[in-house]
């Protein structure tokens, strides 16, 4: 009996080392047949560094003066010197490069006062200007930036209030438009595509310069004090 157990042992030993050994060489074939795993954090990292972000687009604000800024042959102040000319005694309050709309395009018919030349296409740029005369009554002037003439010309609608504050602002803008611009672009760079004689939250009366830079089309605005000529502030408007 004693031999039997003996016997016995020896059997379960020998299977024991045996499945051991078994076991160790699995291990040892698989770690070899296996190929190396790459972290989430390596992946991310090699997968972010072979592929470069793309360029950014343009915003549909930006796409429009890129399509726009280029085509005005007119400049802002040959615009203000043509706007202020069709009112005696005038001074501009504003002015803006935009797109000619529908509405402007769809007026056709014989030469009038309102309506002296054509207007341009539709889409095409122009400037629109408000001159105010020293009543404080505002004139909207209306000008092809391409050939620089006058296609529409109109009285604004106002009350008495309206042109009693525009009259005030006129007294109190020693600042012209001219030196108001000279303040805004020593500060921004670029081409201006508008100029307006406005009032801030604290009621400073300033002008308001937009300058559009070629290199990204953004648009800054400049405000310029109207009293002394001290920039209050710079916004850009990258949308």
């Amino acid at each position: 009996m004693a031999v039997i157990c003996a016997l016995g042992s020896s059997a379960l030993l020998m299977t024991g080392c045996t499945n051991a050994d078994t076991t160790r060489s699995s291990v040892a074939e698989a770690a070899q047949t296996t190929p190396p795993t790459t972290s989430p954090t390596n992946t991310a990292t090699a997968t972010a560094t072979a592929s470069p972000s793309p360029s950014e687009s343009l915003t549909d604000d930006r796409s429009e003066r890129q399509a726009l800024v280029p085509k005005a042959e007119v400049t802002w102040d040959k615009a203000a010197d043509t706007a202020v000319k069709e009112v005696p005694e005038g001074k501009l309050v504003e002015l803006e490069l935009k797109p000619t709309s529908a509405e402007a395009t769809a007026s056709t018919g014989s030469p009038s006062p309102s309506m002296p030349n054509p207007a341009p296409s539709q889409g095409a740029p122009e400037w629109e200007a408000k001159v105010a005369a020293p009543d404080g009554t505002v004139h909207r002037i209306d000008i092809d930036a391409v050939s620089g003439e006058v296609f529409r010309t109109q009285a604004e609608d106002q009350d008495a209030d309206d042109k009693q504050q525009i009259a005030d602002w006129l007294e109190q803008a020693t600042q012209t438009p001219e030196q108001a611009v000279k303040a805004a672009t020593d500060k921004a760079k670029g081409t201006v595509t508008g100029v307006e004689l406005d009032e801030n939250d604290d009621q400073q009366l300033l002008w308001a310069v937009d300058v559009v830079s070629t290199d990204n089309w953004n648009k800054t605005t400049v405000d310029v004090d109207a009293s002394n000529g001290n920039v209050l502030r710079e916004h850009v408007d990258r949308d």
